[in-house]
Formats: C-alpha cells, structure tokens, sequence
C-alpha cells in the first residue's frame, strides 16, 4: 500500500465530512447516523442514504481500482459480534464515533472530541497490546 491511498481515504472521509455539514448541516459520525437511521423514521432516509453511499462507494472504489478488499478477520462471527456491541457501546457512552470526534469534532477544535480521540487511541493502544502480548493472540 503506497502513502496515497490513505492520504485519498482521509481526503474523502474529510470531504464528506464538509459536503454533509454544508448542505444538510449535520455533523458526520456513523455511528450516531447509523443509530438514528434505525431508530428515527422521520428524518431516517438521509441517513440511510448516507451509509449506502458509504458501502457502495467503497465497492465502485474496489471495481474500478482493483484494491483488495480488506479480509475477514479470523476470530470468527461471535468475536466480531461482542466486538461490535462493545463499540456501539462505547460510541453511545462517548457520545459519538471516531469520524465524529476524530474528523468532526477535532476540526472543529472541540475539547471533548479531543478528549474522546485520545481515550479512542489509548484504549486501541491497549486492546492491542492485550490482545497480542498477553492473550497471545487468542482473539
């Protein structure tokens, strides 16, 4: 993987980013995007727009460009299934995602998704560490 690829992913999401706040006026976290599609009926079809866009784009990115499609991981269907509920958790707890706090609300120069981001990292950082040096790799 060269140095572009995810300079141009980081360039998109910045760009959604910006395009979702000019003409909807919303702030971009997919996962308060993804609760409220499910959950919000009324004003849920933007939102499920949104993240067909997000998957389709990244197939028409895979069939035009040939990139390999990230593979599944290994730890089987229950492992990405509490992993998931985890972070769900964890957005809900924050108050918001990493594309939220990361690409949002950094630019916006918020404290609290400065908060957030940091205890993102040091808890990836973390999970890692345990994960692979203490549980071996188990996971």
């Amino acid at each position: 993987m060269s140095m572009l690829q995810p300079l141009a992913g980081g360039l998109m999401i910045g760009l959604a980013a910006v395009l979702l706040l000019k003409f909807n006026g919303r702030l971009m976290g997919v996962s308060g995007i993804f609760f409220s599609a499910l959950t919000d009926s009324a004003e849920g079809s933007w939102r499920w727009l949104f993240l067909i866009g997000m998957v389709a784009g990244a197939w028409v990115l895979h069939a035009v460009s040939g990139l390999p499609v990230p593979a599944p991981s290994d730890s089987g269907s229950l492992v990405a299934i509490v992993a998931g509920l985890i972070v769900g958790f964890g957005t809900r707890l924050g108050g918001g995602c990493t594309s939220g706090h990361g690409v949002c609300g950094i630019g916006r120069l918020s404290v609290r998704s400065i908060t957030a981001t940091l205890v993102f990292m040091a808890v990836g950082i973390l999970t890692v560490f345990v994960v692979r040096h203490l549980l071996g790799g188990l996971l």
